[in-house]
């Protein structure tokens, strides 16, 4: 069976149902500490996912802890790796610019939490500065969402999309 790495940070009963979705597309999970990341396939280190698991979360990490996030996206530049972090929230924000139609909740009792409008900036900045990508998904398609753009960037890689 293929395997597919995800980092052992990711916590057991948050990737219950992405790990049956992994399963069934033919590839084990193995679970190991990750440099960078959340998901990799051994055959392609240059290539990780990493999952945040809403709108909320990826506001935390280009905010309050930005630094951190950072330099997170610098070790992978600096080592050639590509990451494209994968953002669980609803079908119906399917690139970033559609965040623009999301509210955020937090904006009823603090007038300063970040706007979508904001958001986008952020990340089309992020973008341009370290090279990531943000993809996004709904919870329920989160594995079969991560086994594809693994996949792909292998068939990009020259390798066979089952590695």
């Amino acid at each position: 069976m293929n395997a597919i790495y995800c980092d052992t940070r990711e916590k057991p009963q948050a990737i219950e149902s992405l790990s049956e979705q992994i399963k069934k597309k033919g590839y084990e999970l193995v679970r190991t500490k990750l440099y960078v990341g959340d998901y990799q396939l051994l055959s392609n280190p240059y290539l990780v996912v990493d999952r945040k698991q809403n709108l909320q979360e990826i506001i935390g990490n280009v905010t309050h802890d930005h630094k951190r996030f950072k330099a997170e996206l610098e070790r992978a530049q600096e080592l050639g790796i590509h990451v494209i972090v994968l953002i669980e929230h609803s079908s119906a924000i399917k690139c970033i610019d559609d965040i623009r139609y999301w509210h955020n909740p937090r904006l009823k009792t603090s007038p300063k939490a970040t706007t979508g409008n904001q958001l986008i900036k952020i990340l089309n900045t992020m973008q341009m500065v370290y090279d990531v990508e943000f993809q996004f998904c709904a919870k329920n398609q989160t594995g079969n969402k991560i086994v594809e753009i693994l996949e792909k960037g292998a068939v990009e890689n020259g390798k066979t999309s089952k590695i």
